[in-house]
């Protein structure tokens, strides 16, 4: 009869960040509604990167129309290496990887065939809305494809790691790598089956793991440790994650990027609704890490303050009199 009062008690002590108080006390808090369309609108955001000279995956093009869609073949010409996104999607919905051609066909990163008129009919979905948040009318964007890099090799099932960071009045406040595996199809979604791997802030190292919010070691298709593996381009990541995070203004986001075998990291998207699983795959919960970021940024403003209040002025400094 008490258990849920019990283990809301010992949640609350473990610190964890339940949705209730992230909406209250992060989101309306700290996230503007009119800054929303900068991070749901995925081709906004990457106007925006350009701008900061924040490196994103190369934009093929944009199908806006279901009358682009009759030019389809010559809209895509000889290109076989590409990936398809709803411009306004959520939680990988929609997103479709295309790695190969095989006479007329399309091959998918998991080496399933895709006709023509099966691109055809996903693009249209796209456009319906079917993917996008609320439903509405979308775009389908073409864009780059991202080579896996040599640190994930052994880690990764067909298909691309990325890195959520989660920055909380524009500080890293949590990270994890996410790994795709054979349940999850390829795909670094958790609740697909991908493994949420908890990072290190100060060192980039992984030290935490967890597959279907279970605890794991091994990558289960690989057989080899997903803990202790350092994420390349560490301090880079977040350096950009907080650079977007400023410039999208909002005080609660979380952040996604890719390690480009050749590139290097590359940001994917922004969230103003970031999930709360990373606390689970870091075995740590996000109250004491806001917690300290408010303390962290109060201290430094009252000394700033403090500052300002008692630094000498040029009229206040005695001058030596004349010979």
């Amino acid at each position: 009869m008490f258990w849920p009062f019990t283990a809301a008690r010992r949640l609350r002590e473990l610190g964890i960040l339940g949705i209730n108080r992230r909406n209250a006390a992060c989101i309306l808090d700290h996230n503007p509604r009119v800054k929303y369309p900068l991070v749901d609108d995925k081709l906004r955001l990457d106007a925006l990167c350009r701008k900061l000279s924040v490196a994103t995956p190369d934009l093929y093009g944009v199908i806006n129309y279901h009358s682009m869609l009759r030019r389809l073949p010559e809209l895509l010409g000889d290109r076989c290496d590409f990936v398809v996104k709803p411009n306004q999607g959520s939680a990988g919905r929609g997103v479709l990887v295309l790695a190969g051609r095989k006479g007329n066909d399309y091959l998918r990163h998991n080496g399933e065939t895709l006709t023509l008129e099966d691109l055809r009919q996903h693009l249209s979905d796209v456009l319906s809305g079917m993917y996008s948040l609320g439903g509405r009318p979308d775009q389908a964007i073409l864009q780059q494809r991202v080579r896996l890099h040599p640190a994930f090799e052994t880690i990764a099932y067909k298909g691309i790691p990325d890195v959520r960071v989660v920055l909380y009045r524009n500080e890293p406040a949590m990270a994890m790598l996410r790994l795709p595996t054979k349940e999850s199809n390829g795909r670094a979604n958790l609740h697909q089956g991908g493994i949420g791997t908890g990072i290190d802030l100060d060192s980039g190292f992984t030290h935490h793991a967890v597959q279907r919010n279970r605890f794991v070691e091994l990558h289960p298709d690989t057989g080899l440790p997903v803990v202790g593996l350092r994420v390349p381009h560490w301090a880079e990541i977040l350096e950009m994650s907080q650079r977007v995070a400023v410039a999208v203004g909002l005080g609660a986001v979380g952040v996604d990027t890719v390690v480009y075998s050749e590139r290097g990291p590359l940001l994917l998207e922004a969230n103003a609704r970031p999930g709360l699983a990373i606390q689970i795959a870091n075995a740590q919960g996000l109250m004491p890490r806001l917690k300290a970021i408010d303390a962290r940024l109060a201290q430094r403003a009252r000394s700033l303050e403090w500052l300002r209040k008692h630094e000498p002025v040029e009229e206040d400094v005695p001058h030596r009199a004349a010979g």
